[in-house]
């Protein structure tokens, strides 16, 4: 059975698996954190909630890339991941600080597409500055 889990593709599987949950959970998290409904947003053909939300998914899958290559079991890749997301949340909310002259949610909401890429730009930039400490 040792040989089994031993096997690359078990062992690309199971990361993959685990990889998936984590984004489906993590985005959820996300989702309950923005004032709008991404999906329902996303069906709408709202661009700046695509963008936003492809950043984000980018992100969580960059820093799972690097909490991957960086550790030897799905335990310390999990965990990293969840640090890395935490982290990812953080710039989530430094963004709307810094941006006291206007909503970033509302702007998103409003297609403000601007705003969209900008989201996507520091969701993507963030991950990279994650996976590296990682």
């Amino acid at each position: 059975m040792e040989q089994f889990w031993e096997n690359q593709l078990v062992v690309m599987a199971g990361y993959y698996s685990v990889g998936i949950l984590c984004t489906i959970v993590f985005l959820s998290i996300f989702e309950l954190v923005t004032k709008y409904d991404n999906w329902d947003e996303i069906k709408k053909g709202n661009l700046s909630v695509a963008l936003a939300t492809g950043g984000k998914i980018f992100g969580l899958a960059n820093i799972f890339r690097h909490s991957i290559l960086q550790h030897d079991s799905v335990l310390a890749m999990v965990c990293w991941g969840i640090f890395g997301f935490v982290l990812l949340l953080a710039g989530y909310f430094i963004f709307e600080f810094m941006t006291p002259k206007f909503n970033v949610d509302e702007e998103i909401s409003k297609d403000n597409r601007a705003v969209g890429l900008i989201s996507f730009i520091i969701s993507v930039g963030l991950s990279y500055v994650i996976g590296a400490g990682i």
